[in-house]
């Protein structure tokens, strides 16, 4: 694979699973990576989430084109003593290595750091768990939802009062994982090319969680006081608040002390800004009830439509909440690149999520789809340096799927 990018001749091996390892690959491979992905000969189990409620149920398996995308893949049974040899040659080749195999699993199948970084000194060795590598939970299975999510605080935080925790989107706290991982990765190329050392980097979905969480958890570092859980007709602040517009459209406003008169004038009632209920700090915090109830009837008068004319004549911060159906119709998606071709996925799948970091000046890979089981066994098996004898010998010991059984 030869390509004219940032990361051109970059090797990188990805032996990590489901989403988060994976999609920090997927980021290299958009600026140039020759990126392989090593699967088991059964396939990895994210081929099928498409199938999997609450996954969005679809015929094509747009989640392995979204976490895979321009990666060669081949299957390899790790378990197999005969796998040693390739697992060696694969590590002697790569800049980087992607792991997330929990490490009771990764010490029993010789793929810890001290295992491999023997057989290649100058090895990135990029290794995300779910909750860190020390502590008496470090041994834990993690899923974002557990990990990211509900172990962080963030479940507990993004709720509103009286309602139960809720389900957050699938794949969320790891999409936002794979971008510590790659930036960890991209800090240790940087210091490889300072000093020729490999690394050992490492993030966790419960640190990437406790980051995206961090303005409250520092919060409750230097014991503040917190004003409960959201509850949108007894805000803390009304001007920060979700409202709903007539045409049923619900909005998060965000109106800074400076814009609240010109917001008042906007909306037709600026007898808000003098109104004694509210003008007054102390008495606006004690009657932020009555004035939400004024803006729901203010709101619920127009359809959105409108409201998006009067906010952006004022500059006010706003934002329509959105179904995914609508956010794919958004024109700032694709006039930034954030929404691509797909090549190659075939079905309805002609387009994918491009990952959220532009370099000016530099145009990303197009996005080619996810490789079937095992396309590539062959292709990148002799690039390693075996020959069709020992091959064939792997197949025969199971290491390797035999050929009627690849790419499917």
């Amino acid at each position: 694979m030869t390509t004219d990018n940032i990361f051109s001749g970059l090797k990188v091996v990805d032996l990590a699973s489901f989403i988060a390892g994976p999609s920090a690959a997927v980021i290299l491979s958009d600026f140039g990576a020759d990126v392989i992905k090593v699967e088991p000969p059964s396939g990895e189990l994210w081929r099928h989430a498409n199938k999997l409620p609450p996954q969005p149920v679809a015929d094509d398996a747009y989640p392995w084109h979204l976490a895979n995308r321009n990666k060669r893949g081949i299957a390899l049974d790790l378990k197999s003593p005969s796998a040693q040899q390739v697992l060696e040659k694969l590590v002697k080749w790569a800049d980087v290595l992607v792991v997330n195999t929990p490490h009771p699993a990764r010490a029993r199948l010789k793929l810890e750091y001290d295992d491999v970084v023997r057989w290649n000194p100058r090895l990135i060795y990029a290794d995300i768990t779910g909750f860190g590598d020390k502590g008496p939970d470090a041994n834990l299975p993690g899923f974002d939802i557990t990990s990211y999510w509900a172990r962080s605080g963030l479940l507990s935080l993004t709720r509103d009062a009286g309602a139960p925790p809720t389900w957050p989107v699938a794949g969320s706290g790891d999409n936002a994982t794979a971008v510590g991982l790659y930036s960890a990765i991209v800090t240790a190329l940087y210091r490889r090319e300072r000093t020729g050392k490999g690394a050992h980097v490492t993030t966790s979905l419960l640190a990437e969680g406790v980051w995206s969480a961090s303005v409250s958890i520092q919060a409750a570092l230097c014991e503040a006081k917190f004003f409960g859980l959201h509850d949108r007709k007894h805000p803390a602040n009304a001007a920060m608040n979700v409202y709903r517009a007539k045409d049923n459209t619900w909005f998060v406003l965000i109106v800074t002390p400076d814009k609240l008169e010109a917001v008042a004038k906007a909306i037709g009632r600026p007898d808000l800004h003098t109104d004694p209920r509210f003008s007054d700090p102390a008495k606006l915090m004690a009657n932020m009830e009555a004035l939400t109830a004024i803006l729901d009837d203010v709101f619920g008068s127009q359809p959105m439509a409108h409201w998006y004319e009067v906010f952006s004549g004022v500059h006010v911060t706003f934002g329509a909440v959105r179904g995914p159906q609508e956010v794919i119709n958004d024109a700032q998606l694709r006039a930034n690149d954030i929404i691509v071709p797909l090549e190659g996925a075939g079905g309805k799948l002609t387009s994918t999520i491009s990952s959220p970091i532009q370099v000016h000046g530099v145009t990303k890979v197009t996005a080619r789809r996810a490789p079937k089981i095992g396309e590539h066994n062959e292709e990148v098996l002799r690039e390693l340096g075996f020959g069709v004898s020992e091959i064939d010998d792997l197949s025969a010991a199971g290491a390797i799927p035999k050929v009627n059984e690849r790419a499917v």
